[in-house]
């Protein structure tokens, strides 16, 4: 009786339950039964209605084959839940994927590695899936923070460790393939889900140099690499993040690497931001760049490696999105970097003050080499990234820069010279120097103005009057990346006597109007630079191997027959320097400038292509006529320079009756030179201060320095000088000499200010004197008043009149 029981019961359960135990056999081993898969698929393809019951059942056979450790119907019933869901695709599966997640969820809850290796592959599956219409209740919360955990496996075998790994990271790339698309899941970008996500993949990522060692980067028994999948997965997220999300994607990553003490070392940050930036959209660079410095301004009091850590994840993120598009964080960079430039200084100065008694000399050492390093990533950032910069921008940041630059009297706004002093300014200098020469490397300008503005030339000229042959030599590099638009400056590297000038192949284009009208308004400043570079006592012979490369750059770029007469002269007004010796300049210095004079004006010749100009050098430089010429500074120094012989040195009258020909002013070659006083004095900080200064001064009241102006001590002698007639001759021939020489030499602004208040003054007078002619005699009926348009006439009483003196008897 109880049989028959049982036997007429079991038609009477529903249908589906019936075809859902058909599929499992009764040996699990014999696997999944097809047929009545098959079966059980076209039930549910046929009565969608049901698959919401199909998957509760389904769920509840799975959790109790779960708790009772029978593995085998496990995995049949997640095959079985597979099938369906990849078969079904009508709008009444919703319910049934809230069944297939739950089961996904029991899977990943239990302990056993195969179980959540078998949830995983089956959430992968339905990820791949592109549902019709998106899901309004469904989350993801418990995934990602399960999967993420699955990716810190600790399991003491590698090999499951492995498969947990990149099942936990597989699990994460199917969250992110399901949620980036829909609108509804963009929660997944909020900082609670990325601090995980992220994270996981990185800490993946860092054991890529143990598993690299394997064979083809597989894993144990060839599984795949949970680094390399880290790494696909980290690039895909990073490639799907919007414009709005690209803060919440780095912020993790940065955390990350402060957290595991990442930055120094540095090379997986590099590493990792590489990856960044040649994932995500061109048009979000400058989100990254702007994160990595807020970033370094929240460490700016951290260790020195640190600092030059991020500095250089941040030299390799603006190398990669230089060429593309940065946005308005352009100056930004460089306000950032300058800043922290400064405080590396700081730092670095102020460390001696703070040590005390106790602190070895070898520690402080290592402090400030380890400040040396971040101050070198920092201008190799601001160098790279300026020099990748399209023209336009370039310009801009050349002149950004040269406007931090700490220039002696002028006001700076972010570097103060007063707290670090005359040491920490000077290293300020030359490594805002350096790095502009990195800016200006490769910088081709069309005109020179517009490469050459007086903001950015004059506080340049200013540096290139300071008492540091360092320093110098950074300003003369930097005007050769300005000028030498043609690259000939490798082929006149050296001070030498060059046999053939032609033989160089020198690149060279005609001067344009705006470089001649550049040069007529600047030329006087470049060769009062050069001029007074020559006779610093401190120079080297980097420094006039770097002079001779700027005269012949001029000659080859801006040169025309006004300019080579004026170099002409520059030259000539160095040999009678180095001749009269008025400064006691020590030999060295004295046979530098006789070299640099004697390689130019042999390079000169021949740039010009005058025979008689090019004998005449040849002549002068030729070791049989003189033995003191050499293609070099001589390696022994003479005792002293024989003034008297003329073949000895250039003479200013040969060399004019070689250019007086067609072109050449040679008339102007008997003007010697003089360097014009301007604001660089005032500004630079020289030996002669005090009196540059008062020479600027006399400069600025448009009034020549004139000795008998000067205030002096009043004895017989000066009393005696003034009975003395000759002295106010000399004076006055010293006078005439004067205004000569200023009609001359002056810039043509000054002489054109001192013209024009002279004729303002010559107007005043002459409207004076026509008021006076003009004006009717005083009568009796003399105008007194104008009012309504028409003249008032009134009376004047005769006894009322002025009469000349002579009218009146």
């Amino acid at each position: 009786m109880p049989a028959g029981v049982c036997g007429c019961c079991g038609p009477l359960r529903p249908r589906y339950k019936r075809l859902v135990d058909n599929i499992f056999p009764e040996d699990p081993k014999d696997g999944l039964s097809k047929s009545d898969m098959e079966k059980l698929t076209f039930y549910a393809v046929s009565a969608p209605e049901k698959l919401d019951r199909i998957g509760a059942y389904l769920a509840e056979r799975l959790s109790r084959d779960v708790v009772r450790h029978r593995y085998g119907y496990v995995v049949i019933a997640m095959e079985a839940l597979d099938q369906l869901l990849m078969a079904c695709h009508s709008q009444s599966i919703k319910p049934f994927v809230e069944s297939f997640l739950h089961m996904v969820a029991k899977l990943l809850e239990s302990r056993e590695p195969d179980l959540q290796v078998l949830g995983t592959n089956s959430f992968v599956k339905f990820a791949n899936i592109e549902e019709d219409t998106p899901s309004y209740h469904r989350r993801y919360d418990f995934f990602v923070s399960q999967f993420s955990a699955m990716c810190h496996s600790t399991h003491e075998d590698p090999e499951t460790r492995s498969r947990i790994r990149v099942a936990g990271i597989k699990g994460l790339q199917g969250v992110v393939r399901k949620t980036v698309n829909d609108e509804l899941q963009a929660i997944i970008w909020e900082p609670q889900h990325m601090d995980k996500l992220i994270p996981s993949m990185l800490f993946n990522m860092q054991d890529s140099e143990d598993l690299d060692s394997t064979p083809s980067g597989a894993g144990p028994e060839g599984e795949e690499n949970p680094a390399a999948l880290a790494e696909s997965c980290f690039r895909e997220l990073l490639g799907r993040a919007a414009y709005g999300n690209m803060n919440n994607a780095v912020r993790p990553i940065l955390v990350h690497l402060d957290n595991h003490h990442l930055w120094d070392p540095n090379e997986f940050a590099v590493s990792c931001f590489k990856i960044i930036m040649y994932s995500i959209q061109a048009q979000h660079s400058h989100h990254v760049i702007q994160q990595v410095l807020n970033h370094l301004d929240t460490h700016n009091k951290n260790t020195p490696r640190v600092r030059a850590g991020i500095v250089q994840v941040l030299l390799e993120t603006v190398a990669i999105a230089a060429k593309g598009s940065v946005g308005p964080t352009v100056l930004e960079v460089f306000n950032t970097l300058l800043k922290h430039l400064r405080m590396s200084v700081d730092f670095e100065l102020a460390e001696p003050s703070r040590r005390n008694s106790s602190t070895s000399v070898s520690s402080s050492r290592v402090k400030e080499s380890e400040e040396r390093i971040v101050q070198n990533a920092i201008i190799q950032t601001i160098g790279f990234f300026g020099g990748n910069l399209p023209d336009y921008q370039r310009a801009e940041v050349m002149m950004f820069i040269m406007g931090k630059v700490p220039v002696f009297g002028t006001p700076c706004h972010t570097l103060d010279t007063v707290k670090i002093g005359h040491q920490g300014t000077k290293r300020i200098q030359a490594m805002l120097l350096s790095s502009l020469i990195m800016v200006t490397s490769g910088f081709k300008s069309k005109s020179m103005a517009a490469a050459l503005p007086p903001l950015f030339l004059d506080p340049l000229f200013s540096i290139s009057l300071m008492e540091d042959s360092e320093l110098r030599q950074l300003v003369l590099e930097i005007l050769h990346n300005i000028l030498d638009r043609h690259d000939n400056r490798a082929k006149l590297r050296g001070i030498r006597i060059i046999p053939n000038v032609a033989a160089l192949k020198i690149k060279r284009e005609k001067i344009s109007k705006q470089d001649v009208t550049f040069m007529k308004k600047h030329g006087q400043q470049l060769y009062r630079h050069i001029y007074l570079g020559c006779k610093e006592e401190d120079n080297v012979h980097k420094n006039f191997e770097l002079l001779f490369t700027t005269l012949a750059i001029l000659t080859i770029e801006l040169a025309n027959e006004e300019v080579v007469i004026d170099l002409i002269r520059l030259a000539v007004a160095l040999q009678e320097m180095v001749l009269a010796n008025e400064e006691n300049m020590p030999m060295f210095i004295r046979c530098g400038i006789m070299a640099l004079v004697a390689a130019y004006l042999n390079f000169l010749s021949q740039m010009i292509a005058n025979p008689p100009f090019c004998q005449h050098v040849s002549k002068v430089t030729s070791p049989t006529n003189n033995p003191k010429s050499d293609s070099v500074l001589p390696p022994r120094l003479p005792d002293s320079l024989d003034k008297d012989d003329r073949l000895l040195y250039f003479q200013t009258s040969d060399m004019a009756e070689c250019l007086a020909g067609p072109g050449y002013n040679a008339e102007r070659l008997s003007v010697p030179y003089v360097p014009q006083v301007t604001d660089e004095d005032r500004l630079s900080r020289r030996k002669s201060f005090v009196d540059t200064v008062s020479l600027q001064v006399d400069i600025m009241s448009n009034s020549l320095p004139d000795k008998s102006q000067l205030a002096e001590e009043i004895t017989f002698e000066t009393l005696k000088k003034a009975i003395d007639t000759t002295g106010l001759e000399e004076q006055e021939r010293e006078k005439r000499r004067q205004v000569m020489e200023k009609f001359q030499k002056a810039p043509f602004e000054e002489i054109a200010a001192h013209c024009e208040s002279k004729a303002n003054m010559l107007h005043d007078r002459l409207a004076q004197i026509f008021e006076l002619t003009i004006r009717p005699p005083p009568s009796p009926s003399g105008v007194v008043s104008i009012s309504t348009g028409h003249t008032q006439h009134q009376s004047v009483p005769v006894y009322e009149m002025k009469f000349p003196d002579l009218c009146v008897y």
